[in-house]
């Protein structure tokens, strides 16, 4: 991806989204821009409109942590998108080569061990990469995300099963809200591993295929998620409020395992029970996961 424009890109969007009454200046006159204007930034940001111009124009090379930091106050960005524009930096420095995950073969094969770990778990537990491939996941883990296992013929993908299969739209409830999450969550790989072939051919088949991603891929939004609670409607079960929690796999870099529960007592800790009884007796070789993914 070329830096420049995605930092030209993240910038402008970033201002778009300040209001001068967010931001406590005062407004005169109609404005013909949303959001503020560059000068407006630049103010705020204690740096000439000049120089502010030449960092939104995607020239970030040799700028100091400082006035990133300044930029980031001034667009009042979250700490997602603060992280965001310091990989933007240092890709820009040449120096994000550092912060890449290292390579690893083209075929990822789950250790036993950590099979062994998901299967451990009580919970439904999965393990997924930047690039939003699902790639390991305990019985129940697997049972709850059934309808991302209905094609064989590729490791499922959170980004396809969202904007390509129908019964994305049935299983999230708030299918925008969960839109909205898949597409910063790949916006965020991105700033992270922006040489990732599999990822740029992900995207590009998206942006080609889904206007609804297309358009969302755009906005430049960026996140960062280790907790909170999602909802679901399982074609089995039914409705599914569950917590969850995130946290990297040290041993797999760029790699997260996910674990999610319901609250004891609830509506959900039933349905969870009726879906470990479901996935009991279901064909196991239907619903536990393929050894071999691509990472």
């Amino acid at each position: 991806m070329n830096n420049r424009a995605e930092v030209r890109d993240f910038l402008t969007s970033r201002r778009a989204k300040i209001t001068p009454e967010r931001a406590g200046i005062p407004t005169a006159g109609q404005r013909r821009v949303p959001g503020l204007r560059r000068s407006e930034v630049a103010a705020l940001a204690g740096m000439s409109v000049e120089y502010y111009a030449k960092l939104e124009r995607g020239q970030l090379a040799g700028v100091s942590a400082g006035v990133l930091e300044a930029i980031a106050r001034a667009l009042q960005l979250d700490d997602a998108e603060r992280a965001h524009l310091m990989r933007l930096a240092q890709e820009a420095n040449g120096s994000n080569a550092l912060l890449r995950p290292s390579r690893r073969p083209r075929q990822w094969t789950v250790r036993p061990s950590l099979q062994w770990s998901l299967d451990a778990i009580t919970a439904p537990a999965i393990v997924v990469n930047g690039r939003q491939d699902l790639l390991a996941a305990n019985l129940l883990g697997r049972a709850m995300y059934s309808d991302m296992y209905a094609d064989p013929s590729r490791p499922p993908n959170f980004g396809r099963f969202t904007f390509l299969d129908s019964a994305a739209r049935r299983f999230f409830p708030d299918w925008n809200l969960f839109a909205d999450m898949t597409v910063a969550n790949l916006r965020t790989a991105a700033g992270v591993d922006p040489h990732d072939k599999g990822l740029h051919d992900l995207v590009g088949e998206l942006s080609t295929r889904s206007d609804d991603f297309r358009r969302r891929w755009g906005a430049h939004n960026v996140r960062i998620h280790g907790t909170g609670v999602k909802n679901f409607h399982h074609g089995v079960v039914g409705d599914l409020d569950l917590a969850y929690e995130s946290t990297a796999l040290i041993a797999e870099p760029g790699l997260v395992l996910t674990i999610y529960a319901a609250e004891p007592g609830s509506p959900t800790a039933h349905a969870l029970s009726l879906l470990a009884s479901w996935a009991a007796t279901s064909d196991t070789d239907t619903l536990r996961a393929s050894s071999v993914r691509q990472p």
